[in-house]
């Protein structure tokens, strides 16, 4: 039995990791978010809002990314 709350946080992370019943996950993840709410918002930018509004028309016209583009498209704009 976990001796401290570090401990017990240590041993829920390695169990979470190997344990790979979607439904348990699913159901600790709700149990779990009843208690767990962020605390940090993010704020975005105009550029950043702007950028997003585009990709979301982008998206619903057709025209996407493969996964390797989109990383290089995120990591250039976390550089500006």
């Amino acid at each position: 039995m976990a001796t401290n709350t570090k401990e017990l946080k240590k041993q829920l992370h390695e169990s979470i990791e190997n344990i790979n019943d979607e439904e348990l996950l699913s159901l600790a993840k709700s149990i779990l978010d009843r208690k767990y709410s962020p605390t940090e918002k993010v704020t975005l930018n105009t550029y950043q809002e702007k950028r997003i509004n585009e990709a979301k028309k982008s998206i619903d016209s057709g025209r996407t990314l493969t996964n390797e583009q989109a990383d290089r498209l995120v990591t250039r704009w976390l550089n500006e």
